[in-house]
């Protein structure tokens, strides 16, 4: 069950982390119940799909500035403040967050799911530097994957090698 308004009680110029299980989507509060997000073109309706919305986004090179209501962009998701970046950097002036993302609705600019997603735009609007933790444990992810597997390959010709050696001995 998403929570209520009354579980979470965002500010404006707040990080809203949505998780819609193959990945999260981001907007930035502000103020009235809505929140602004950055989101490459969708279904009709609106209502996330979750992993074809991701298949999309990975096809997709611009995306749409929005402003919606909160429930509109969390749907049946859970959601929470996340100010993540906020141990390491200060956050903007909460007015001038909020002003510069209202400033933006309606504005399509470039999209890319590694370099400037969702996450990346929210970031910007909040610290003034675009980043995205999603797209960098992805890279830890996918590079601990690689490196696993050049271990087992390398594993597996050392132990072939050895099995060679050992059957030349035997001749």
């Amino acid at each position: 069950m998403a929570p209520t308004l009354f579980d979470v009680n965002p500010k404006p110029g707040d990080l809203i982390e949505i998780n819609r299980g193959a990945y999260k989507h981001w907007a930035i509060y502000v103020g009235q119940n809505e929140v602004v997000h950055l989101i490459p073109p969708t279904h009709d309706d609106g209502d996330s799909l979750g992993f074809v919305d991701l298949v999309r986004y990975l096809d997709s090179n611009s995306a749409e500035v929005k402003c919606d209501k909160l429930w509109d962009v969390v749907g049946p998701h859970q959601y929470h403040v996340n100010n993540q970046l906020d141990y390491k950097y200060n956050p903007r002036d909460k007015h001038s967050i909020v002003r510069d993302a209202r400033a933006l609705v309606g504005r399509s600019l470039p999209y890319c799911l590694a370099r400037y997603n969702c996450e990346h735009f929210v970031t910007n609007l909040r610290y003034g530097k675009p980043q995205s933790r999603q797209v960098r444990d992805a890279a830890i992810v996918g590079g601990a994957a690689v490196a696993g597997v050049a271990v087992v390959a390398l594993g597996a010709a050392l132990f072939a090698s050895l099995l060679r050696h050992e059957n030349d001995d035997d001749d």
